[in-house]
């Protein structure tokens, strides 16, 4: 990294509106080296502290090209969402000479494409549950009415984490197949199915910093992604996290980074698809230790980035200009000793139907509880922020244990109120 870049103030644009994108830009702000901060769409909270243009989609690829090109303070694009990445945004800001992080398109398919990433990994021997792959209804079908039971059905392509129908009988397996398969609930993200054997064990999420060729594991975290407590009701975005999951022991880091971390990073290299960015293993740890990859993502996590980022000390626009200019090698990440809950406050329905244009009301807030905003917006007409999405808060704190930061995150959401609002209760009730 070359002096300039170490002393001079670079703005920033972050391409998305969530509680992800929300935290990222609380890590940029935190950066001594990062001067002016952009947001495309944004959020009421990012709005806080960047320039937020709701008016462009973080999936209208050439609207954000044209205003990258037309800011040409902005130094650097960090996209963060699954869609904008699997659609090539980064290819596109590169095409025109602009530096952005996150991987191309051709490496955001092991996120954008389930039968992809399930594939590599069996010509790889990168260990992951038994599966089979359908492009016919009738096939799958009548697959399901041998392979064992419970089953994992999953969408091939992006559905907003909601793709994944977990079978605990051959009728809700059937059912599963039709809702994707036949009724579309999905998309065209449905047009190719994966049914995989059901795991057992704990889940752990690691979010890993990449620069194609060095692989830098982050702190580790767990999601919670079924809408209700105890794990029950229909898969979500993700309900809450925390960080870090105790039960993944440094023994199992490392058994992880050389069956795991460091083959899917040879192997998409040895494809042609060199990742530079972060990329997010979900793992399933059985009662004997076994560790499979449950699934990709080609970005930070959402509510993981959550727990995660405000945990993490060093300046993050190093550690993004290591994964661009291949010097990550020369990075050591440093963690806050202290743990992190984050709960989510969503709206009544989700993930279904749900009603928007909520006025949201914050009562007084820990002054070291951070709030990342999701689904909000700023009511012009009503002078007051509302609800536009399922998910609308997270609500992260920090503590010595878990079982503090649990604590004080159940107590600062329990402040704030919206018509509809639920949360789950059991948030980090195991860890």
């Amino acid at each position: 990294m070359s002096e300039n870049r170490q002393n001079d103030k670079q703005n920033v644009l972050v391409v998305g509106g969530g509680g992800r994108e929300h935290a990222i830009v609380y890590a940029l702000k935190k950066s001594v080296r990062v001067g002016k901060l952009y947001c495309i769409p944004g959020n009421a909270g990012i709005a806080a502290v960047a320039e937020c243009h709701p008016e462009i989609k973080a999936t209208e690829i050439e609207k954000i090209v044209q205003f990258v090109c037309a800011h040409e303070d902005i130094a650097l694009t960090v996209v963060a969402p699954d869609d904008p990445l699997a659609l090539g945004l980064v290819d596109r800001l590169e095409s025109v000479g602009k530096r952005a992080f996150g991987p191309h398109a051709n490496a955001a398919i092991i996120e954008a494409s389930k039968v992809f990433s399930k594939n590599l990994m069996r010509k790889y021997s990168i260990p992951t549950a038994a599966y089979e792959t359908f492009s016919s209804y009738e096939q799958a079908a009548e697959y399901v009415k041998t392979c064992p039971i419970p089953t994992v059905i999953k969408a091939d392509g992006l559905a907003l984490g909601k793709g994944v129908i977990i079978a605990s009988t051959r009728e809700e397996a059937q059912a599963g197949l039709k809702e994707i398969m036949l009724d579309k609930a999905f998309g065209s993200a449905g047009a190719n199915v994966v049914i995989e054997e059901f795991l057992t064990g704990f889940e752990v999420s690691v979010l890993a910093f990449t620069d194609g060729k060095t692989i830098l594991p982050m702190a580790s975290s767990q999601d919670h992604k079924r809408a209700l407590d105890g794990d029950k009701g229909l898969n979500t975005g993700g309900m809450g996290t925390f960080s870090p999951q105790n039960k993944y022991t440094p023994e199992m880091a490392e058994r992880a980074m050389q069956t795991v971390f460091v083959p899917t990073i040879r192997a998409l290299e040895k494809e042609g698809r060199t990742f530079k960015g972060v990329l997010y293993f979900g793992l399933m740890v059985s009662d004997t230790g076994d560790i499979k990859v449950l699934e990709y993502n080609a970005r930070f996590g959402d509510p993981e980035a959550q727990v995660i980022l405000p945990r993490l000390k060093n300046d993050i626009l190093d550690v993004f200009d290591a994964c661009i200019y291949g010097t990550l090698d020369k990075v050591t990440l440093n963690w806050d000793e202290r743990a992190a809950v984050c709960v989510v406050a969503a709206s009544g329905g989700y993930p279904l139907a749900y009603e928007k244009g909520k006025k949201i009301t914050f009562g007084n807030l820990d002054s070291d509880v951070i709030v990342f905003h999701a689904g909000t917006a700023f009511c012009p007409d009503c002078g007051e922020i509302v609800t536009v999405g399922g998910r609308v808060l997270g609500v992260t704190a920090l503590g010595a244990t878990l079982s503090d930061a649990k604590q004080k995150a159940y107590e600062n959401i329990k402040k704030i109120s919206f018509d509809g609002m639920f949360y789950r209760k059991d948030i980090c009730k195991d860890a």
